[in-house]
């Protein structure tokens, strides 16, 4: 392999920001934000709107899309 052409890799804290829930993991992500994790060391932390914490799929709260609505606009739209 060829030297200095990988990025770092290295151990990263992903904070979901709905949910409040943080796991740590190695990635190749960069952030000048720290947290104190609870090993007691300090890791970079990286925000994200979504995981598996939050996700409607994963939480089995999913949300009332009102589909009728869509429904019946479709059919008018294309109904010739």
């Amino acid at each position: 392999m060829k030297k200095d052409i990988h990025p770092e890799y290295g151990f990263v804290v992903f904070k979901d920001i709905a949910s409040d829930f943080s796991f740590l993991t190695r990635s190749t992500k960069k952030s000048s934000e720290t947290v104190k994790w609870e090993d007691g060391n300090e890791y970079p932390v990286i925000n994200v709107e979504i995981s598996s914490a939050s996700h409607p799929f994963y939480t089995g709260k999913q949300k009332l899309v009102d589909t009728a609505g869509r429904i019946e606009k479709f059919r008018r739209k294309y109904n010739k």
